[in-house]
């Protein structure tokens, strides 16, 4: 599957945007989606996962939510009050064995096989 990922920009803290990522698979709606990204000089990161099943996970309480829209094949992440940590590249990633139902493994990077090519949100002060 081939993602595309858009929707960034530059915003002033306390804005929002939604991030938008389009999946060329017609059998999306079988894929677990997430949301990384990275910082400069930092490590790549997770950032919300949403899997096949509906079961929804973020690390950005209350400022962040993941959706998607099987019929579009398009994942979502609509983020709210944007904090200058926040700036990074955000990318999407697929695949179709992330979750198991009991670990942690859906938040780990190597666990995704399907990436996006990102896209940059920068949050000015």
């Amino acid at each position: 599957v081939q993602l595309q990922a858009s929707g960034g920009g530059l915003v002033q803290a306390g804005g929002s945007l939604r991030l938008s990522c389009v999946a060329s698979d017609r059998a999306f709606s079988n894929y677990d989606m997430a949301w990384f990204r990275q910082a400069p000089g930092k490590e790549r990161e997770f950032v919300a996962a949403i899997i096949w099943s509906g079961f929804k996970s973020d690390s950005v309480k209350g400022r962040s939510t993941i959706s998607r829209d099987n019929a579009k094949n398009t994942l979502y992440l609509q983020m709210d009050n944007l904090e200058p940590e926040d700036t990074a590249t955000y990318y999407c990633a697929a695949s179709l064995s992330a979750y198991d139902g009991g670990s942690s493994r859906y938040t780990k990077s190597g666990e995704y096989h399907y990436w996006g090519q990102g896209t940059l949100v920068t949050v000015s002060s």
